[in-house]
């Protein structure tokens, strides 16, 4: 028996906001979309490297206020990327934790992303 991976889902409110921060600040890629008519709610799949994300309009798939821990083999190299592109709502810092390093930003929905030196 073997368990793949588990894939998060974390709740939007905007697709616009969710775009800007996890496509264009993050630098996640779009995988696929859905919508079951025009004007719902959009479910779509985003990946960096290895990490992949469900991000989700509908009410019902989850609640905001998740908390995620990333592994990045390069946390250092992601921080100094983040901070040069001067995103107006998030200028993350690296914390020196008993375990390694820790990089944590929240997005427009009040998901918490760890990005934690691999």
């Amino acid at each position: 028996m073997i368990f793949g991976n588990a894939v998060p889902i974390l709740r939007i409110f905007d697709e616009a906001k969710a775009r800007e921060f996890y496509i264009d600040f993050l630098g996640f890629e779009i995988a696929w979309e859905h919508r079951f008519e025009p004007d719902l709610p959009l479910y779509l799949e985003i990946s960096k490297g290895d990490c992949v994300l469900h991000l989700s309009e509908h009410h019902g798939d989850c609640c905001p206020g998740a908390a995620l821990r990333i592994p990045v083999n390069d946390l250092q190299g992601f921080h100094r990327e983040l901070l040069a592109k001067q995103y107006g709502y998030a200028r993350p810092g690296i914390e020196e934790m008993p375990w390694g390093l820790d990089m944590s930003v929240k997005d427009p929905f009040g998901n918490r992303l760890t990005f934690t030196d691999d």
